[in-house]
């Protein structure tokens, strides 16, 4: 009864009374289901413990806090970004080793840490790809962002982890810091990256200027002027205009890399990326990197290739790879690779975002492709999670495209419960 309750939902929303009751639906099956921690931080995944991912990532709190932002839950967002700033103050000697020369880029694990342990805020003592300059960069972001509307009050301390973010990308020189970005692989230097550096260097130079607190913008007693801002910013702008519209263009096979769905992100949720551009990207995702099932991260993915489960063990399976990323590059066959489901729901937004500025019939046609996409990608009854349930992606299991074992993940809801929000804005502008 639900199943054909649910289909037929989906498949009208021609009207905002007939999304708002799907989205009831969904709610009701919990599909849109974000429980915290105490202290409001989210994990990554509602999956039992051999996944790993109920440890907390900085990465996928912002992109669940945003969602949470963007449909106006404030106080869910704002309490996740309040317990992230204090997880950076804590462990602010991260960034002032670095800054002062007492630790290296090249030290990895003594970067601060993107992955910890939510409900003490302290570190995991396990070997992880830390160097990820996009999850800084979004933090910085979102942060800066609830600031400039004053849905957080930034405290003196927590200015000053502002200034310790602006002086750590500085003394990595992020536009040219090869890490391991979104996707925590082999390092690089890569767009996405740099991208959402810049995107958090921008929203807080807007912050710090309609708030004139540039006189409490310190790092001890040393003020961070604005010319640093401004020089940072145009460097980051500088190698993106070189880099974009691929990801990576080092001379190294192994490290280029023309397409990846990563770059999304800096058309939303960033906003930084606008334009032909911006339609390139799009277009580059939607040609080469789109599956029947969902979106491939990029072409050569071997994270959840075909049979994953059967070739690696239940430990293995998110190891980090970081630093051996061939290996598990030779198990991938061409085409092979896992299909992911949070990428079709932003593709969604981002057209329908265009369709309310552009009111063209082509922006409307691919806001709605991409959300029954998403829509599709959802759980049924047969599966071994449940139904309704948002996977992270779709992967070959003896030749049949299944959900992969980290289902649900909050991101993919949290992307998918913006689609349906932004189709609602679609609906009721061309009533």
């Amino acid at each position: 009864m639900d199943d054909d309750r649910f289909l037929t939902l989906k498949q009208s929303l021609q009207t905002v009374q007939e999304i708002e009751e799907l989205i009831s639906f969904l709610e009701s099956q919990e599909t849109f289901s974000f429980p915290p921690l105490n202290n409001g931080l989210f994990p990554a995944a509602i999956a039992h413990e051999s996944t790993g991912y109920q440890s907390i990532w900085v990465r996928d709190n912002i992109h669940i806090a945003h969602a949470l932002y963007a449909i106006g839950k404030m106080e869910s967002a704002c309490q996740a970004m309040s317990t992230l700033t204090d997880y950076f103050i804590k462990h602010r000697d991260r960034f002032d080793d670095m800054i002062s020369g007492k630790t290296h880029p090249k030290e990895i694990m003594k970067r601060p840490h993107i992955r910890f342990d939510g409900t003490t805020l302290g570190e995991i003592d396990e070997k992880w790809a830390h160097a990820q300059n996009d999850a800084l960069g979004y933090f910085v972001w979102l942060y800066s962002l609830l600031a400039l509307q004053e849905k957080l009050t930034p405290t003196q301390e927590s200015l000053e982890l502002m200034a310790a973010f602006v002086c750590y990308f500085e003394k990595i020189r992020f536009w040219e810091d090869a890490d391991s970005g979104h996707w925590e692989e082999a390092r690089k230097v890569e767009a996405s990256s740099i991208g959402t550096a810049v995107a958090g260097l921008k929203m807080l130079q807007q912050y710090l200027d309609q708030s004139q607190t540039w006189s409490h913008f310190k790092l001890g007693k040393k003020s961070v002027p604005p010319e640093l801002l401004d020089d940072l910013i145009q460097q980051g702008q500088l190698t993106l205009a070189q880099i974009l519209p691929a990801e990576c263009i080092q001379p190294d096979p192994l490290q280029a890399r023309k397409y990846d769905a990563a770059l999304l992100f800096l058309i939303y949720p960033l906003g930084l990326v606008e334009g032909e551009m911006a339609e390139t990207i799009m277009e580059d995702v939607r040609i080469h990197l789109m599956g029947d099932y969902g979106i491939r991260r990029y072409l050569g993915d071997s994270y959840w290739c075909a049979d994953y489960k059967d070739i690696l063990g239940e430990d293995d399976r998110t190891s980090d790879f970081s630093e051996d990323q061939a290996s598990r590059d030779q198990l991938l066959k061409p085409g092979e690779e896992a299909q992911w489901c949070i990428f079709d729901p932003i593709l969604s937004v981002i057209y329908g975002q265009r369709f309310l500025r552009s009111e063209k019939s082509e922006d409307y046609e691919r806001q709605r492709f991409h959300l029954d996409r998403a829509l599709n990608q959802i759980t049924t009854h047969d599966s071994i999670f449940g139904a309704y349930r948002c996977p992270e992606s779709y992967y070959l299991e003896k030749g049949q495209y299944v959900p992969n074992d980290i289902t649900p993940l909050l991101w993919t809801q949290a992307n998918l419960m913006m689609a349906l929000h932004q189709w609602k804005q679609t609906v009721a502008a061309r009533r």
